[in-house]
This record gives C-alpha cells, sequence and structure tokens, in this order.
C-alpha cells in the first residue's frame, strides 16, 4: 500500500454512514411497499422448497446433441502474449493434452506460475502463489497418469480460487489482517475439484469480507483490471477475474451475494456464473449472507465454466441448503443451439439509465443471438425496481449478525467502508428483516409466471456502466462515487435475492476499450440453457456477427 493510502482510506468520509443508513432506508421502503399485498405471507417459506418447486426438469438427451457435442470446439480462449502458447490455451483443452500426454501438468503449471508472479507484479491478483505445492501436485498429476491411473476431467490442470474457501491445516484470510480460524477441514466445492485432479497454485485476491464491488482492498491492496490496470477489477471476487483474465489460471471460484461473480468477469472479459441458491454447496466456505450467496466459476470461455460448474454442482450431506436437483452435463448440452429460443429485452428498470455504450454492446449481443436462431421478445419485469433493495434488506441484518462479535472486538480492524456496511444492519429492524425473507418465495413465483411465460432467458447488461477507473473511487464520497457503485451491482443484486441463476458473457467493449458483458437469467436450475445461450453468444461475437 503507498503513503497516501496509508493516511487516508479513499472512503473514510463522514458522508459515508450517511449514505449507507439512505441505503438502510430504502430497504425497510422496499419491503414496506408489499405490506398489505395478497401475496405477503407474513412467515419466512422456506426458500429451497419454493425453489425446488419451480425448477426446471432435466432436457432429455438426444443421438443428435451427442453427436454435435463430442465434434464440438473447445470454445473461445483468449490469445496471450506473443509466444505464451501455454497459458493461451483453454480449460478444455489443455485438459485433453494433459490426459493425452501430448503435455505434461508440471510444465503446464510452470507456465502457469509464471504467468501468476508477472500478473501480481501488475495486478495484486493473489494474496498466495504456492509454487512448490502446485510443482508437487502436478508431479504426482503426471505420475498418476504414467502409471494408467483413473484421470478426472481436470487431470493437472491448474487454478486458484478466491481466498475463503477452507483447505484443511490452512486459514483463509477472507480479504481481512483479522486472525481467522484454522480450517479443520476443506469446503466441499475444493474437494470436488480437486478429486477431478485439479492443481490449485495459490490464492486470490478479493474485497475484505467480500463486502465491496470494486476491487479495492485496504489490507492486501487493490486488484487491477486485466484489460487496463488503471480501471477497477471489480468485486468481490476481484482477483478471480483478474487472475483468469491474465491467462494465470485456467479457471476460478468465487463467491456471489449481490453480484460478486458477475461483476469482475464481465469487468476482465470472461465469463462467470452465479448458479441457482443451491445448486453448488458451499459447506467450508466463508458466509456473507447465507440467505443470498452462492459460488461459482469464472473461466474464460463458456465451455469452460460449463466443466467446472458439471463438477462442484450437486448434493452435499454436510450442506443443508444445497439441493437435491439432478446435475446434467452442461458440457454434453452446448452444441445443441439455440433455435427458437425466446429471449427477453426487459422493457422497464435494466436498461432505464444505462450508458449508451453498454446499450449498444447489450444489442451486439442480441443480434449475435437472433443470428444463431433465437427469437427476441420484450417482457415487463414485475417489482424490478425493489429486488436490490430487498437484497440489501436481507443481506445487512445478516451480515451485521455474523460480525457482530468481531466488530465489537476489533472495529479498528475493519477499514472504514467494510466496518459501516458490516454494522448498517443494525438500522435495519428484524421484522423488516423477517418479512423480507417471507417475501422472496412469493415474489419468485411472480417473477416465474410473469416473466418466464413470455421468455426463456432474460437478457440484460452486466454492469449499467462502462468499468470506471480507480481514480473515480478516490475521488471521495459523494453522489458520483455513491452512483458508480450503485451502477456496478444494480442489474445483478436483484437475482440474488430471487435465488435465480445467472450468467455474463462478454460482448465487446465500451468506449473506453474496457469489456463490456451481458446478463442472461433462467428459471431455477436451468443452468444448462444459459449456458447454450452463454455459447452461442460467444461464437457469434467472436465471429463478428
Amino acid at each position: 500500500m503507498d503513503a497516501a493510502r496509508a493516511t487516508r482510506h479513499p472512503l473514510d468520509d463522514p458522508d459515508i454512514a450517511a449514505r449507507i443508513a439512505e441505503g438502510a432506508a430504502a430497504a425497510i421502503a422496499a419491503v414496506a411497499r408489499f405490506a398489505t399485498e395478497p401475496l405477503h405471507e407474513h412467515e419466512p417459506a422456506d426458500f429451497a422448497v419454493a425453489v425446488s418447486a419451480l425448477a426446471v426438469a432435466e432436457r432429455p438427451r438426444d443421438a443428435a446433441t451427442d453427436r454435435a457435442a463430442a465434434h464440438a470446439s473447445p470454445g473461445a480462449p483468449r490469445t496471450a502474449v506473443a509466444g505464451d502458447t501455454l497459458v493461451s490455451l483453454g480449460l478444455v483443452e489443455v485438459a485433453a493434452l494433459i490426459a493425452s500426454g501430448e503435455l505434461d501438468s508440471v510444465e503446464v503449471t510452470r507456465a502457469a506460475l509464471a504467468r501468476a508472479h508477472d500478473a501480481q507484479q501488475r495486478l495484486n491478483c493473489f494474496i498466495a502463489i504456492d509454487d512448490a505445492g502446485a510443482l508437487s501436485a502436478a508431479a504426482a498429476a503426471d505420475a498418476a497418469r504414467a502409471a494408467g491411473r483413473p484421470l478426472g476431467p481436470l487431470h493437472g490442470v491448474p487454478l486458484a480460487h478466491k481466498d475463503l474457501f477452507d483447505i484443511e491445516g490452512r486459514t483463509a484470510s477472507c480479504g481481512s489482517s483479522l486472525p481467522m480460524p484454522l480450517a479443520t477441514g476443506t469446503a466441499t466445492i475444493l474437494a470436488r475439484l480437486r478429486a477431478a485432479g485439479a492443481v490449485t497454485i495459490g490464492t486470490l485476491n478479493m474485497a475484505e469480507f467480500a463486502l465491496g464491488p470494486v476491487g479495492d482492498n485496504a489490507h492486501f491492496g487493490r486488484c487491477r483490471n486485466a484489460v487496463n490496470p488503471a480501471y477497477v477489477a471489480g468485486g468481490s471476487s476481484s482477483g478471480s477475474g483478474a487472475a483468469v483474465a491474465a491467462c494465470s489460471v485456467y479457471g476460478s471460484i468465487g463467491s456471489d451475494t449481490g453480484g460478486s461473480v458477475r461483476i469482475p468477469a464481465s469487468a476482465n472479459g470472461v465469463v462467470g456464473i452465479k448458479p441457482t441458491w443451491g445448486r453448488v454447496s458451499r459447506h467450508g466456505g466463508m458466509r456473507l449472507s447465507p440467505s443470498l450467496d452462492s459460488f461459482g466459476p469464472l473461466a474464460r470461455s463458456v465451455r469452460d465454466a460449463a466443466r467446472l460448474l458439471t463438477i462442484i454442482a450437486g448434493a452435499d450431506p454436510l450442506e443443508t441448503t444445497a439441493i437435491d436437483h439432478a446435475v446434467p452435463d452442461y458440457e454434453r448440452a452446448l452444441a445443441a443451439g439455440i433455435e427458437g429460443v425466446r429471449i427477453g429485452v426487459p422493457a422497464n428498470y435494466f436498461l432505464d439509465g444505462v450508458a449508451a455504450d453498454v446499450r449498444a454492446a447489450a444489442e451486439r449481443g442480441l443480434r449475435a443471438l437472433q443470428a444463431a436462431g433465437a427469437r427476441v421478445v420484450e417482457v415487463e419485469v414485475p417489482d424490478a425496481d425493489v429486488y436490490a433493495e430487498l437484497s440489501r434488506a436481507v443481506l445487512y441484518p445478516e451480515v451485521t449478525a455474523l460480525h457482530g462479535s468481531r466488530l465489537r472486538a476489533h472495529a479498528a480492524r475493519y477499514s472504514p467502508q467494510v466496518r459501516v456496511r458490516a454494522s448498517t444492519g443494525l438500522a435495519i429492524p428484524a421484522s423488516t428483516y423477517c418479512e423480507a425473507l417471507a417475501l422472496r418465495a412469493p415474489l419468485l413465483r411472480r417473477f416465474c409466471a410473469q416473466v418466464f411465460t413470455r421468455c426463456d432467458v432474460l437478457h440484460t447488461p452486466t454492469l449499467a456502466i462502462p468499468v470506471p477507473r480507480y481514480a473515480d473511487v478516490e475521488a471521495g464520497s459523494g453522489p458520483a462515487l455513491w452512483q458508480m457503485l450503485a451502477g456496478l451491482v444494480r442489474c445483478t443484486a436483484p437475482f440474488n435475492y430471487l435465488g435465480l441463476p445467472a450468467l455474463t458473457v462478454p460482448s465487446g467493449c465500451t468506449d473506453n476499450g474496457l469489456p463490456a458483458g451481458v446478463q442472461l437469467v433462467g428459471r431455477p436450475f436451468d443452468e444448462g440453457l444459459l449456458l447454450r445461450v452463454a455459447a452461442a453468444h460467444e461464437a457469434r461475437v467472436a465471429a463478428g456477427s
């Protein structure tokens, strides 16, 4: 951290408490809006039951789809610096080359580590890089292949993850300098990746306690955008977005409570998925807001993300909210095409006040989908203007409850912005929190009835504004800053409240040369369709159509 930042945090301003208080008041008002409506159920519903009841059935496979999938291209990985061949490969491609013996995991891992150290100097995207551990795991992977042992779908592939997952015998930082408990077990999501053969090369930078959409961190330093380091990386999974885009790793897992996978994925020009709430086990991962949290993958292509999601999804006896719903082979289904799929364009809220170049990127995506055979329809989205506020009515009380004892004992060790945000739940009455929870199931049912009877997938910008510069964050805590922060989460936070699956896929650039993404939202457990649509979008945008 430089001397200027050590003397004054850019958001350390008396106005910040007033702005956060305004947010709490807006959340309370959003809940009150529904107090007399018939949909109000008065008691918190079991949201997992409501989500499961609305789940789509797994679509049956057919022989044509299987044949197409078998001959599909591996996606659209980005090209790294000249001559850096290994790291420019996609996850699916490099996994196949390692499995066939054309590449060794050790040589791939050495290349990834070299890129990781380079990216760390430029972007500060890692918290720790484990050279010795990664090379040891890679050597073991090569030995297993030489011995003819069964190989998993990620055998020998280097990954790194947001530093909030338990690994037995180590302590995750959670983006904070506060002492954290030593992990006594390994997070389910990491155990599944390890069982699939992945090699972990380090842990990735993140917003402190995952509270922030920018990528700033007062303890570990800001993570910078992989396309242009003068710009924000997005948060809170900032290191995941930057490291994947910088070709340091082939994929990463982040957490998403209000957009924390989709925002950094969009800002850095990669694919990011927030699965249906309950689709992926959260056992062994840091909780921010248990009612809203989801864990999901970031990768350089849709196919790579589909493989990661197939591996990590599914019920878990260690996680009661991991819903037992069949996990399809998301990757295999990508080639089925999207002929006749109805793409819904929201008539309200999601395009209101959106920057012109962001709207142009969204329209570019729609043209790509139409060229692939999809139908575009306009859809009125019920209650769209209050979902984000309702999510805050749930988020802040849960954050405050989880941090209460730590805040009382170590308040000075929180950065100013995070300290105030983690305390905001004190301003939200318990009755408001309980009502916000009770509203989730009926509002989800109303959303699905009014939106997904008109379309199959909802299409919005991921960010309502172009990716901002860090200089915009440093300007103080006036209205312009808060408008910018709101623009980062405006389109993403509603779907955490509703628990719906949502992903972001790159759709060119805005006028500042930074990536723009479009967000695709689907019915509960319809990640497969979202990935199919995203794959069609990716292929058409890459081809320039």
